[in-house]
């Protein structure tokens, strides 16, 4: 059983017990968040896609924790006319243990 969900502006097929790296969220460290923006529901025997979410199916995750990604450079240069910027950026992001893919009946 699986099923595709929308956070972030980005999209992740999740499964029960995965962990997943997704953008920063609002809930705290050890608190349990709910996706309740699901595009499509893989089940033993029933396909369910969207038209743009799915009703009645949630996936409810645990926030494990919050912080910085690695540094990633921008390095943006002209050739021959010495003109050079680096920057760094550092995105923050959340990772969250899928516990359950509830559908109600």
């Amino acid at each position: 059983m699986y099923a595709v969900i929308e956070t972030g502006g980005k999209q992740y097929r999740v499964s029960e017990g995965d962990t997943i790296k997704i953008e920063k969220l609002d809930t705290p460290q050890g608190e349990e968040c709910v996706f309740d923006k699901v595009l499509l529901y893989k089940d033993d025997n029933e396909l369910i896609v969207g038209s743009p979410y799915v009703e009645k199916v949630k996936i409810i995750g645990e926030v494990l924790e919050t912080k910085k990604d690695k540094k990633i450079i921008v390095f943006k240069y002209k050739r021959r006319k010495n003109y050079r910027r680096k920057k760094g950026h550092r995105q923050w992001y959340s990772k969250v243990k899928i516990k359950e893919i509830a559908k109600e009946v």
